[in-house]
């Protein structure tokens, strides 16, 4: 198997802005596949079409991120491809067992910031001799490497979405699925975040489906942003994001490209708002 990365040789990689192209990997099979996906919830007569033959495939290692106006189906998707949730008709899966993390950091306040992320390797099947110094690593990985015996609540709301995603990270996925995971924090924590988020995409190799309501955020960390259409979601458009060197949400090809993007997403709700 031949790894093919075509990256600008003048763009600076240790830099946790810069999101590299889309490595290309001859006869790889993509981390998630999905073919014509349906669902619609109740019975006939009183049932509601979430998701229509929707299609997506992520190369391994792949960032895309997908937009969409709120009810459109994006969670029900991520269920999909996490295999929480069947499908009414279509199918498709996700590569291996897909690792999630969500809006809220659910974590539990009872345990350390440690016992959080072990309890998560626990499920795992990892070892218990080996579950301490694993979580300490991935507590390290996302920079809170002296605060794994602190609990919830005294932790920040940052600090929480760390110790979220270093669990995430436990569940051993090759895809991390992440549900609005920045909504809830304040705008300099969220663009933290952001570089923290492709460092750690870029160290651990892992692809990442990111469902986010942020235009801006998602031409920032995606290598691809993919909109569904209002209720019933369809994949109504796909956007490569090719930016050179360093993003930030101020960027003027990320806004420029936000701009274009939020026309479409504007015209999508309008063609579906009541009369």
């Amino acid at each position: 198997m031949t790894t093919v990365l075509t990256r600008p040789a003048d763009e600076d990689h240790d830099d946790p802005r810069v999101v590299p192209p889309v490595p290309v990997v001859d006869g790889a099979a993509p981390a998630v596949d999905i073919d014509a996906v349906t669902k619609v919830f109740g019975t006939r007569g009183r049932s509601v079409a979430a998701l229509d033959r929707v299609s997506l495939s992520v190369a391994p290692g792949e960032f895309v991120c997908l937009l969409g106006a709120a009810g459109c189906g994006k969670a029900t998707l991520l269920d999909r491809v996490a295999g929480l949730d069947g499908c009414t008709a279509g199918g498709g899966r996700g590569g291996g067992r897909p690792a999630l993390m969500f809006q809220e950091s659910a974590l539990f306040p009872w345990l350390t910031a440690t016992a959080n992320v072990e309890l998560a390797l626990r499920y795992a099947g990892v070892a218990r001799k080996e579950r301490r110094p694993r979580a300490a690593e991935l507590l390290e990985l996302v920079r809170l490497g002296g605060a794994g015996s602190r609990r919830v609540h005294e932790l920040s709301g940052g600090q929480r979405q760390r110790v979220a995603l270093a669990r995430a990270l436990a569940q051993g996925g090759s895809v991390l699925l992440m549900d609005e995971p920045f909504a809830a924090l304040d705008a300099i924590t969220r663009d933290v975040m952001h570089d923290e988020l492709t460092r750690i995409w870029k160290q651990t190799g892992a692809g990442v489906v990111f469902v986010t309501h942020n235009v801006r955020e998602a031409v920032r960390l995606g290598q691809r942003v993919v909109l569904l259409s209002s209720r019933p979601g369809r994949v109504v458009g796909q956007w490569p994001v090719n930016i050179r060197g360093p993003r930030t949400i101020e960027h003027p090809q990320v806004a420029a490209l936000a701009a274009d993007i939020t026309v479409r997403l504007r015209e999508e709700i309008a063609s579906h708002a009541s009369p």
